[in-house]
């Protein structure tokens, strides 16, 4: 299967499946929080399980084995339900929405509870990395009007982020010829708060993707300079 499909659905047909497997995978994700906090005893935890074994039957009626990937229809829209930060689909995902100021930075907020906890109350460090990795990845594509790929990744832990609502930020701070730095802070959503971590990130638009302005030259094509 390829990663990336084309699907021939109308852009109705994906907003309804969207609304349907959407809710679906909010269900999940509140069961996986309580899966952690819960504290019922044993008659409980087997009634849940044996639900939840009739509702995995049910929904492995019709479950290819492949990933899921990006899927695109004839209108120019395209979906990745199966990714770890921003699928519908997937409940692990909290999940990340992007918002572009007019500014140039790309914000999101978002609440991590028990499911991205690392050391007690805390987010886990790999947790906010994968968030930051996103969030720059998209504010290096420019709003998705260029490919890119992650090429480092440096982040500088302050202080613990603690588990619950936070906020992140990233710019766009260099580019040239093929490369893109962007940096990027996390920090709890509360009024004055700190950075915890600070990322910095370079970015590489790859050779066959990049289009060079015609008013600076190639740079950049055919090497990293």
């Amino acid at each position: 299967m390829s990663s990336f499909s084309f699907e021939d659905l109308t852009t109705e047909d994906v907003d309804a499946a969207e609304a349907l497997w959407g809710g679906l995978t909010d269900d999940v994700r509140r069961l996986l929080d309580l899966t952690i906090r819960s504290r019922v005893g044993p008659e409980q935890v087997a009634r849940a399980r044996a639900m939840l074994q009739e509702a995995a039957d049910l929904l492995a009626e019709d479950a290819p084995a492949e990933p899921a990937g990006v899927h695109y229809n004839a209108h120019g829209r395209s979906w990745n339900w199966g990714n770890t930060v921003v699928g519908v689909r997937n409940a692990f995902a909290p999940p990340v929405r992007l918002a572009w100021g007019d500014d140039d930075v790309v914000r999101s907020a978002v609440t991590l509870g028990a499911p991205y906890e690392g050391p007690p109350g805390s987010v886990h460090g790999g947790v906010s990395a994968l968030l930051l990795d996103h969030l720059m990845g998209e504010t290096a594509s420019a709003a998705h009007t260029r490919l890119t790929v992650t090429g480092t990744l440096t982040l500088r832990y302050v202080r613990p982020l603690p588990l619950g609502p936070v906020r992140m930020e990233a710019r766009v701070s260099e580019e040239s010829g093929r490369k893109v730095t962007v940096t990027a802070t996390i920090r709890p959503d509360v009024v004055d708060a700190e950075p915890a971590v600070e990322a910095t990130g370079l970015f590489i638009i790859p050779r066959w993707a990049y289009q060079p302005d015609p008013d600076t030259g190639p740079t950049g094509i055919g090497s990293l300079d």
